[in-house]
C-alpha cells in the first residue's frame, strides 16, 4: 500500500500543475478585466492612467510572466520570488489581504462544515432507503423510493433552496437566519442555520447514491453466498449488514468520491442563496470583481481537496473488501 500511496501522491503534482494552467488562463478569458472595472468605478474619483494601474497590479507584463510570478518561478516586480510553490497564494487585488490567510483562512470552516453536513445527510437518506428499496423490490415501497430518488436527481438545488426560503416565509412567516454564527460561538444556533442548506445540498447527492445502493444491493443479494446465508436461517439484519452491504458499498463509495465535485459546485450556489460566508460565496464575488488572485487560490484549493478526497476513497476499498490489492 505504501508504494501505491506514494504513486498517487506523485500523480497529484502533474494534476495540480495542469489545474493551475487552466485556472490562470481561463479566468482571464472572462470578458472585462479588473482594470475595466476599476476605471468604471473610480474614474470619477481618481484620475489614474490605465498604464499606471496595470503596473501597480502587475498586469503590465505578458500572461506567461504573470503565471510564472504566481507560481513563484519568476521574480515579482519588487525582485523577490514567492508564489504557489512556496505556499504563498498571493494577495487580493482589491483588498490587499493574503489570499490564503485572510480570504480563504476565514471562510473555509463554513464551507467545510456545510460540506460535511451535506454529505452526512446525503448518506443518511440514501443508504437506508436504497437498502430498503432493494430488499422490497417491486413493492409500493420500492416504487416510492425510486420516485423519490429520481426527484432528488431532477430537482435543481438552486430551485429547491429558493423554495425552502420563499414558501415558509409566505405560509408560516418564517425566514432562515441571514446572519452566520460560528460553531464555536453558539453550536445550537450554528446548526439551526446550516441544517436547511445542508439538507438542500445533500438531496441531489442522495438521489444518485440511493440509485447506486439499490442497484448494487440487488446484484449482491442474488449471489450464491447470500442464498446460503438465508438458507442457514440467519436473520435479515445479519444477512444484509454483515454479508451483503460491505460488498455492495464499493461502487457506492466510488460514486460518493466522484460527487465531491458536485458537492463543491453545489456549495457555491447554496452559500449564495442562504447568505453563508463560505468559499463558494467568496469565489462568486471575486469573479464578479475579477480578483484574479482570489479566484485562482480558491479553485486551486478545491482541486487539491478533490484529488486528496479521491485518494482517500480509493484507500477505503481495502477496509470493505479484503480482496482489493494495492500492489
Amino acid at each position: 500500500m505504501r508504494v501505491y500511496i506514494i504513486r498517487r501522491l506523485l500523480l497529484i503534482i502533474p494534476t495540480v500543475f495542469l489545474t493551475t494552467l487552466i485556472i490562470f488562463f481561463a479566468i482571464r478569458l472572462v470578458p472585462g478585466s479588473i482594470i475595466d472595472i476599476m476605471e468604471s468605478q473610480f474614474s470619477a474619483y481618481f484620475n489614474v492612467p490605465r498604464s499606471d494601474l496595470e503596473a501597480r497590479l502587475g498586469l503590465d507584463v505578458s500572461p506567461i510572466k504573470q503565471y510564472g510570478r504566481w507560481m513563484g518561478v519568476v521574480p515579482q516586480s519588487d525582485g523577490k520570488v514567492h508564489g504557489i510553490l512556496e505556499g504563498d497564494f498571493g494577495q487580493s487585488i482589491w483588498h490587499q489581504d493574503s489570499v490564503l490567510k485572510d480570504e480563504i483562512g476565514t471562510r473555509w470552516p463554513v464551507s467545510l462544515e456545510l460540506a460535511i453536513m451535506g454529505l452526512l445527510i446525503a448518506l443518511i437518506i440514501a443508504l437506508p432507503i436504497g437498502i430498503y428499496s432493494a430488499l422490497r423490490q417491486d413493492t409500493w415501497g420500492d416504487y416510492a423510493a425510486r420516485t423519490f430518488a429520481i426527484l432528488c436527481i431532477a430537482v435543481p438545488s438552486f430551485w429547491l433552496g429558493t423554495l425552502v426560503i420563499v414558501f415558509p416565509s409566505i405560509w408560516w412567516n418564517y425566514t432562515p437566519p441571514i446572519t452566520y454564527i460560528s460553531f464555536a460561538t453558539d453550536p445550537l444556533k450554528n446548526l439551526s442555520i446550516l441544517i436547511l442548506p445542508s439538507v438542500v445540498l445533500g438531496m441531489s447527492m442522495a438521489g444518485i447514491t440511493m440509485r447506486m445502493t439499490r442497484t448494487m444491493m440487488l446484484e449482491v443479494l442474488r449471489q450464491d453466498y447470500i442464498r446460503t446465508a438465508w438458507a442457514k436461517g440467519l436473520r435479515e439484519r445479519v444477512v444484509v449488514l454483515r454479508h451483503a452491504l460491505k460488498n455492495a458499498l464499493i461502487p457506492v463509495i466510488t460514486i460518493v468520491g466522484m460527487q465531491v465535485s458536485f458537492l463543491i459546485g453545489g456549495e457555491v450556489i447554496i452559500e449564495n442563496i442562504f447568505n453563508l460566508p463560505g468559499l463558494g460565496r467568496l469565489i462568486v464575488s471575486a469573479t464578479q470583481q475579477r480578483d484574479y488572485s482570489v479566484v485562482q487560490g480558491v479553485i486551486l484549493l478545491f482541486a487539491i481537496v478533490m484529488v486528496l478526497f479521491n485518494l482517500l476513497v480509493d484507500l477505503t476499498y481495502g477496509s470493505f473488501d479484503p480482496r482489493v490489492s494495492y500492489k
